[in-house]
């Protein structure tokens, strides 16, 4: 069912729908042998629990919502997106190559950062940090997964509010039918 596959706050798939989604995805195009590629961005709010601690989890969930509001809105019809952490969501993005992939990394993490956020007439600035792979072939969530969370650690290491995207062209050339992951 359509609740069961959503996360009640901000309305985007959970975790599990939303790694079932993207696995499915990524089998079928296993199961075509077509080369397709994609991207997946794992986007963490930034100093998250401060909010919570600072100001409240009520909030703490008014910004969870608009970033999930910002998140869809830079975003195409087939993308996917949910929340797969307490203040981490996940983009899936079929059918792009790297560069577009990181436009659209770099266009949600500045609409965040845009937005206005004042719970109580106190302005609180929003900021993510983005960590981005992108595949071209046979891949596996697990693997295109644990490549964008190290890219989110970059970025967090970096000092936040920033996108860190695997570079194309940066991986060996794999073998016929090896995934690339850049």
């Amino acid at each position: 069912s359509v609740i069961a596959a959503t996360d009640s706050l901000t309305a985007v798939l959970n975790r599990g729908a939303f790694s079932m989604l993207v696995e499915a995805y990524l089998e079928q195009t296993r199961k075509q042998e077509q080369t397709r590629s994609g991207a997946l961005l794992i986007i963490d709010a930034d100093h998250f629990k401060s909010i919570n601690d600072r100001l409240g989890h009520d909030c703490g969930d008014q910004a969870l919502k608009l970033i999930a509001q910002a998140i869809k809105g830079q975003l195409r019809g087939g993308d996917i997106v949910g929340r797969i952490g307490g203040e981490e969501f996940g983009v899936f993005l079929p059918g792009v190559d790297p560069s577009q992939s990181w436009v659209v990394a770099e266009s949600i993490r500045r609409r965040i950062r845009e937005m206005e956020f004042s719970p109580g007439g106190r302005p609180c600035p929003l900021s993510v940090s983005i960590g981005g792979t992108s595949f071209t072939g046979p891949i596996t969530y697990e693997e295109i997964f644990s490549a964008a969370d190290k890219r989110l650690y970059t970025a967090k290491s970096n000092g936040r509010d920033q996108v860190s995207f695997d570079p194309a062209g940066t991986s060996p050339a794999p073998p016929p039918g090896v995934a690339t992951v850049h």
